[in-house]
């Protein structure tokens, strides 16, 4: 049954050629018996409209309402071959255009009272003529109705297709627009820890360097900091290239290191080893932050004490001021060395790739902060960060 059926699909034109004939056969002897010979032409012409109407579907439509005419003119009375106008009408109902469907009801239900005039018995009332004609128009109103019902039910489940294409063409451009989001997230964090680590593995070398022969235990401590910050910065390093490899960052959460603020203090000791003066203060009430603030927070503080480092000159302090207020978190970091070098900074010319304040705005605009940056009057450099607050929890 599959295969009849797929051959009926793919062979529409000799499907309807094949019943085409086999209407000629019945509506031809019916004319034949009648009297009607001349009816041959009427009921060929009618059959052709069978056979070509999914080839053809208006020019049919045409062919049949001339033969409608043509059967008038030469008397030929009501036949089995006059099955073809109900065909032809629900075709053009179902696939033909509007004009052509409109047309074939027109003519459908003009051909009723056409046909009960034309053919009526000398016996016959008018009530019964009335009655005929209604009685004729039912089955071609019916079979367009039925040929436009369909027709609509065909658009509804077109339109139902074209929608779900379109969503899923949106997923698709959202999940695009999800993982590079994410993968631009995953180069800031890698941007902050290469930094952060490398520069206190840079200063801890230089200052080895210099004290290995007048103290070599303070060369030793200096070594086995860098070992340390090395290891962590590879570890780090690991992580987030872990979730680039995979590009699954929703499955791969365990590869992203989430630094809070309760870390501060822990990043703050390690770059006073690195040999960084830090003033650290918190005012008002610590508690409980959203996420994304906290992250937020711990990679400003560590991009504005690494920058501090590598252009604040060799005699630069720094101080980190943390405020929490009713509906903000207030983060202050300045330091007293060199300006200018921070000022290249924030133009890309010193750091080379200028990622670090850009990074700052990129963040504090994901929670929907403010943020402000520059030098300090009389030198230095300061920034300032304005981060809004959600309830926790």
């Amino acid at each position: 049954m599959q295969r009849v059926y797929d051959f009926l699909r793919r062979h529409p034109t000799g499907v309807d050629t094949f019943w085409a004939v086999i209407l000629f056969g019945p509506a031809g002897l019916w004319v034949v018996q009648e009297g009607h010979g001349r009816g041959l032409i009427v009921v060929l012409l009618l059959c052709t409209v069978v056979a070509l109407r999914r080839k053809a579907p208006t020019a049919m439509l045409l062919l049949a309402a001339g033969t409608g005419v043509l059967q008038v003119v030469t008397d030929t009375p009501p036949n089995p071959g006059n099955f073809a106008m109900l065909v032809i009408i629900y075709t053009n109902a179902v696939s033909g255009p509007v004009w052509a469907s409109r047309f074939a009801l027109a003519g459908g239900l003009a051909a009723s009272p056409i046909g009960a005039v034309r053919w009526t018995d000398d016996y016959s009332s008018g009530f019964d003529t009335i009655v005929g004609a209604v009685v004729m128009a039912v089955p071609f109103a019916l079979a367009w109705v039925l040929g436009d019902s369909l027709r609509t039910r065909r658009a509804y489940y077109a339109q139902l297709e074209e929608r779900a294409a379109r969503l899923e063409k949106e997923r698709e451009a959202q999940s695009k627009m999800a993982v590079a989001a994410e993968r631009a997230r995953i180069a800031r964090e890698l941007h902050d820890v290469v930094a952060h680590n490398v520069s206190v593995m840079v200063v801890q070398a230089d200052g080895a360097a210099y004290v290995l022969d007048a103290a070599p235990e303070q060369a030793k401590q200096a070594l086995e900091t860098i070992s340390g910050t090395g290891r962590q910065a590879l570890a780090e390093m690991r992580r987030l290239l872990g979730v680039l490899r995979t590009g699954e960052p929703e499955e791969a959460g365990d590869y992203v290191p989430q630094p809070d603020v309760g870390q501060l203090d822990e990043l703050i000791e390690q770059v006073r080893g690195a040999g960084l003066p830090v003033r650290y203060t918190v005012e008002g009430s610590p508690r409980p932050l959203p996420s994304g603030v906290e992250l937020t927070a711990y990679r400003i503080v560590q991009e504005a004490l690494t920058n501090t480092r590598k252009h604040g000159g060799p005699d630069a302090g720094a101080m980190v001021r943390l405020t929490y207020r009713d509906s903000e978190l207030d983060l202050l970091v300045e330091d007293d060395g060199r300006g200018a070098q921070h000022e290249l900074y924030e133009d890309g010319g010193a750091d080379g790739l200028g990622q670090g304040l850009i990074g700052m705005r990129e963040r504090i605009g994901m929670v929907g902060g403010r943020f402000d940056a520059g030098p300090r009057p009389g030198g230095g450099f300061r920034i300032s960060a304005v981060l809004p607050l959600k309830q926790a929890g």
